[in-house]
């Protein structure tokens, strides 16, 4: 099972990015969980670039999440919705079918429990329109705190690790059945 990672936030020490990170060195045994690491290198979306010869940064991300079964989506809220860097990867993705029917999750790290709604909520229409499947049982909130980022961009703390874990095995559960067929 293979499940693409992606953090909306382009901040340098971004819980959202220190999530996905761990996420990727925690994930359970027969989940291979990896990084999506271009967010800050795709170009504005525009239309007219979206054929046959799409700009390099967007063919990799379309192919990143073909090999994918399954994605995980950690994203901050910016004035009540989705950073632009995010809508702007979900753009590009609308004109593929790469997430067509594939299992999808959410995950919020606010530390305060209010936010982050409105990016998750506005994060939940898109991917209704991309008609990506919502698996509502992976969604989370499991905050995290600058603080519990160690030196190496991890978080360290057994019980964040913990859930980390059973969101990504909730989202491979639900991607399995898609892989038997």
């Amino acid at each position: 099972m293979r499940i693409l990672l992606i953090s909306g936030s382009t901040r340098a020490a971004s819980t959202n990015s220190a999530f996905v990170r761990t996420a990727a060195a925690c994930a359970p045994d027969g989940i291979r969980a990896e990084v999506y690491a271009g967010l800050t290198d795709l170009p504005h979306f525009n239309p007219d670039d979206d054929g046959p010869s799409l700009p390099a940064p967007v063919g990799e991300l379309r192919a990143a999440v073909a090999r994918s079964d399954a994605v995980l989506v950690c994203t901050p809220e910016y004035a009540g919705t989705l950073p632009g860097a995010l809508k702007n990867l979900l753009e590009w993705l609308v004109g593929g079918t790469e997430l067509t029917g594939k299992p999808v999750a959410w995950v919020n790290v606010a530390a305060d429990e209010r936010r982050g709604g409105g990016a998750t909520a506005t994060l939940q229409v898109v991917l209704g329109y991309i008609q990506a499947q919502l698996v509502e049982d992976a969604c989370r909130h499991i905050p995290v705190t600058r603080e519990a980022i160690g030196d190496d961009g991890l978080i360290g703390d057994a019980a964040t690790r913990a859930a980390i874990a059973d969101a990504l095995a909730a989202l491979a559960h639900a991607g399995r059945p898609r892989l038997a067929s």
